[in-house]
């Protein structure tokens, strides 16, 4: 075991500071990654502030972060797959059971006995697992990912997380050339779903209710944007989408996109709104059109995604910041006050 610099809040009300923590040492099967960045996600937050206590509840000291970028610094005897020196990176999860249905499907995420990199039990060091806003990690080799070299590693960051959550469910509707894809929403998530819909060949269409944001849209790859309120801009699309991906977590009226599918179309949910829908049975009838979600992805996808990444040049925007500023930033995250992920370089807890 030893010890590693690192931010963590106390309590609900506490401010993320400077603490130490515990790591175990690598173990046969251990890579130990030097954290370079690590993104700020959303549940960050609801985590930090225990806002999700009725479902997972907070344990503190919390240390967050699941968008992990690094580099090797030793690995177990029994590693194969990575070396000193090597990039890598860790999303959302670093355990699973590996024996249920899920997990040898390759669909970790879904496992019932799963740990995530923060705020799960630790069956190494007891305690919970702490996170990516810290000097260093130690994860299971089966849980690290390879970095595509030639992308800048800040905007890498949040891929693990926002990148995985949007490239998945593109990935498993078959989107592709010819397709009519819509993005709901242009923040963290909509801005990568924008990007990974027009990399697939797909004819991109971006829904905001934000006027001053159909410039940024166009620029991030989209060959339309429509303003949500406005019914006939809306009424212009109806029936002509073969997927749409809805991002937003804030209330709104989800009969209004799912009018816009063409037959067998679908829309996905990775926005997650804290009041249920209030769903048109006939808007799903009519058409044979359906509605779904999907939370992040597996190890392999992951890889498969950073891999696509780096053969199309696709990170997130991104601002970096110190880690001194972490508290600033979750509140101009509460504010949309970003585009569209902040990053912490992490060389900054070194001055701590």
């Amino acid at each position: 075991m030893y010890n590693t610099k690192a931010y963590s809040a106390a309590s609900a009300t506490s401010p993320l500071s400077y603490s130490a923590i515990a790591r175990r040492n690598p173990t046969e099967h251990d890579v130990q990654i030097e954290i370079l960045f690590c993104g700020i996600c959303h549940s960050d937050i609801h985590f930090v502030r225990n806002e999700w206590s009725s479902t997972m509840p907070t344990t503190y000291p919390i240390v967050p972060g699941h968008e992990i970028v690094g580099r090797v610094t030793q690995v177990g005897s029994a590693v194969t797959k990575y070396q000193p020196g090597d990039l890598a990176g860790v999303g959302c999860l670093v355990d699973s059971d590996g024996t249920c249905p899920n997990c040898q499907a390759s669909l970790e995420q879904f496992c019932p006995n799963l740990t995530l990199t923060f705020n799960s039990p630790d069956k190494h060091l007891g305690g919970v697992t702490y996170g990516g806003y810290s000097d260093s990690i130690v994860v299971d080799e089966r849980f690290v990912v390879r970095v595509p070299a030639n992308l800048d590693l800040s905007g890498v960051a949040p891929l693990l997380c926002a990148g995985i959550t949007t490239y998945s469910p593109l990935r498993h509707w078959g989107i592709s050339q010819g397709k009519k894809v819509g993005i709901v929403g242009l923040g963290g998530l909509g801005h990568m779903g924008v990007k990974f819909a027009r990399a697939f060949g797909a004819h991109v269409v971006v829904f905001t209710t934000s006027p001053n944001k159909k410039e940024d849209a166009l620029r991030l790859g989209a060959d339309e944007v429509v303003l949500s309120r406005n019914a006939d801009e809306m009424q212009k699309h109806a029936g002509s989408f073969d997927f749409i991906l809805d991002t937003v977590s804030a209330t709104h009226d989800i009969n209004a996109y799912l009018n816009l599918l063409t037959r067998d179309g679908n829309i996905t949910l990775v926005g997650a709104p804290e009041k249920p829908f209030d769903i048109s049975a006939f808007s799903l009838i009519m058409g044979r059109r359906s509605l779904s979600g999907s939370n992040i992805g597996g190890i392999a996808e992951t890889q498969e995604m950073l891999d696509f990444c780096g053969q199309h040049n696709i990170t997130a925007d991104v601002e970096v910041i110190p880690i001194q500023k972490v508290n600033e930033a979750y509140e101009r995250l509460l504010n949309s006050d970003v585009k569209y992920r902040f990053c912490i370089d992490m060389v900054s807890l070194k001055s701590e």
